[in-house]
C-alpha cells in the first residue's frame, strides 16, 4: 500500500513539474533562443556572402579607375576590418563586441558605396558587363541582408521580451541564466532626423 502511494505522489510530483514548466516559458524560452542564433547565422552568412563579392569588385574597377587607389584601399581595409571580427554565438551576449561588428559593416557599407559612386566617373567602367553583374550582385545581398537584419530584430524582440515579462524572467533568470541579446541599432539617429539636402 505504501509503494503505491509512494508512486502516486512521484507521479503527481512529476505532472505538476511539466505544468509548472510549461507554465514558466521554459521551452519557449529554448525555441526563441535557438530562433535568434539562427536568424544571426542568416546575418553572417549574407555579410559573408558581401565580404566575398568585394575582392572581383575591386579588381575590376582597379581595371579603369587605377588612380582611385585611396578608395579602393579603402575598400579593402573596411573589408578586412569586417570579416577580421571573430564571430561567435558568444558576441549574441556581449553587447559590447556586437556594437564593434555593427560599426565594422557600417564601415564596409560606406566605403562600398564610395566605390560605387566612382562608376558614375568612368563610362567605361560603367558599361563593363562584369561591373554591371557584380553590382548587381552585390545589390541583391544588400537586400538579402537587409531582410536577415529584419528577422534578427524580429527574433530578438521576441525572445527579449520572453526575457523581461514576469512569469517567464523568472525561468530565464534562475533556471537558464539568460540575458537580453543585442539588437542592431542606427548608426546616427540624428542623421535620419534630417531631411537629405538636394542640389541642382
Amino acid at each position: 500500500m505504501t509503494y503505491g502511494r509512494s508512486t502516486d505522489f512521484a507521479m503527481g510530483l512529476a505532472l505538476a513539474g511539466a505544468l509548472f514548466l510549461s507554465g514558466c516559458g521554459y521551452n519557449d524560452l529554448q525555441g526563441l533562443d535557438e530562433d535568434t542564433k539562427a536568424a544571426w547565422s542568416e546575418v553572417i552568412n549574407q555579410y559573408q556572402r558581401r565580404a566575398d563579392l568585394i575582392p572581383n569588385l575591386v579588381a575590376t574597377v582597379k581595371g579603369y579607375a587605377e588612380h582611385e587607389r585611396e578608395t579602393l584601399e579603402g575598400v579593402v581595409n573596411a573589408r578586412s576590418k569586417a570579416t577580421g571580427i571573430q564571430v561567435t554565438p558568444e558576441m549574441l551576449k556581449d553587447p559590447a563586441a556586437f556594437e564593434e561588428f555593427q560599426k565594422a559593416q557600417a564601415g564596409l557599407t560606406s566605403a562600398l558605396g564610395r566605390l560605387i559612386a566612382i562608376a558614375e566617373q568612368y563610362p567605361n567602367l560603367k558599361a563593363d558587363q562584369n561591373f554591371r553583374d557584380l553590382q548587381s550582385q552585390l545589390e541583391g545581398t544588400e537586400n538579402r541582408i537587409t531582410v536577415a537584419r529584419k528577422r534578427y530584430i524580429d527574433r530578438v524582440a521576441e525572445y527579449n521580451k520572453m526575457v523581461r515579462y514576469f512569469p517567464t524572467n523568472l525561468t530565464a533568470q534562475f533556471l537558464l541564466h539568460m540575458e537580453e541579446k543585442p539588437n542592431f541599432t542606427v548608426a546616427d539617429e540624428n542623421a535620419i532626423a534630417k531631411p537629405p539636402e538636394v542640389k541642382f
